[in-house]
C-alpha cells in the first residue's frame, strides 16, 4: 500500500465538499454538519475505523471468540480556533464468547502504542484515553 495519500475537495455549495481520496472513494462533507458529516467527525471517524480495524484484527488472531465490535470515540476541542481536539476518548464495546478481557486490553495497547497511524497523528495534540467493555454473546438456542 503507497505510503503518500492525497484526497481532492470540490466545493459542491455552501459549505460542503465531495472529496475524493486516492483510493478512489468519495465522501461528502458539510462545514455546518446540515448535510453530511462535518471534517472534524470524519477525524474521529478515521480514529475508529483505524484503531478498530487493529483491534478487530488482532483479537482474531488471537483466537477470540469477538462477534461484534463498536468503537465509540468521543472528543473535547479547545474553545479558541484553531479548535483542535484537545480529548478524545475511545471506548471499544466487545462482544463474543468467553473474551479473555486481557486480550482486549493488549489489542488496544498495541492498536494505541504501535499500529494505528491516526492515533499517532493526533497523540501530539490530544490527549487519548481508551477504556472497553465485553458483552458475553447471546447463545443460540439449539
Amino acid at each position: 500500500m503507497p505510503r503518500d495519500k492525497d484526497v481532492t475537495a470540490v466545493l459542491t455549495e455552501g459549505l460542503q465538499f465531495d472529496v475524493t481520496g486516492t483510493s478512489g472513494f468519495s465522501v461528502h462533507l458539510d462545514g455546518e454538519a446540515k448535510t453530511a458529516v462535518s471534517s472534524m467527525e470524519l477525524v474521529l471517524a478515521g480514529l475508529a475505523g483505524c484503531t478498530g480495524s487493529d483491534v478487530i484484527s488482532i483479537l482474531r488472531k488471537k483466537r477470540q471468540g469477538v462477534t461484534g465490535l463498536e468503537v465509540k470515540v468521543h472528543g473535547r476541542r479547545a474553545e479558541e480556533h484553531p479548535r483542535r481536539y484537545t480529548h478524545i476518548e475511545i471506548t471499544f464495546v466487545v462482544t463474543g464468547r468467553n473474551v479473555d478481557p486481557e486480550a482486549v486490553r493488549r489489542a488496544i495497547e498495541l492498536s494505541q502504542t504501535k499500529y494505528c497511524s491516526v492515533s499517532a497523528s493526533l497523540r501530539g495534540s490530544a490527549n487519548i484515553t481508551t477504556r472497553y467493555e465485553i458483552r458475553e454473546a447471546e447463545s443460540v438456542p439449539a
